[in-house]
């Protein structure tokens, strides 16, 4: 994660960065993160129940929820006011940080953001009820308005 936020933060200012160098930083960063959080429960909850494959799914499915995530921070970023996002609206744009919105446009964000959600559940689909609430993040990571 600590690479990720260095390349955030060398970053600023940047607005020529590539999709592909938007989306290492983001991997490294929140997609680390909740790939690390659900792997994190998963084995805290069931160690010994749970085989390769299993971790693989979820893991799989933390990092593309992860990217998903952000990529709903971007479209916020712009589309949401401050009130509602409980933290500045706009500030990316104000900062000159690269972001989704920025290097793709706003409808290939929406697009991009559903494609990982997409990913996120297909990551989850031997899982069974047992995912039930991992695809009910994903909806709500994807779907918030706020």
């Amino acid at each position: 994660m600590c690479g990720g936020q260095a390349i955030d933060l060398a970053a600023v200012g940047n607005m020529n960065m590539t999709f592909a160098d938007l989306e290492r930083m983001h991997r490294m960063k929140t997609g680390a993160l909740l790939k690390a959080s659900v792997l994190m429960g998963a084995l805290s909850g069931q160690a010994p129940l749970l085989t390769e494959s299993t971790r693989e799914a979820l893991a799989r499915y933390g990092e593309a929820i992860g990217l998903a995530f952000q990529v709903v921070d971007d479209i916020l970023d712009v589309e949401s006011t401050s009130a509602d996002l409980g933290k500045t609206a706009g500030k990316d744009a104000a900062h000159g940080k690269p972001t989704y919105v920025s290097v793709l446009g706003m409808e290939a964000a929406k697009a991009w953001s559903l494609r990982l959600r997409a990913q996120a559940l297909e990551a989850l689909n031997g899982l069974g009820a047992r995912a039930a609430r991992l695809r009910e993040l994903a909806d709500f990571m994807v779907c918030r308005t706020h």
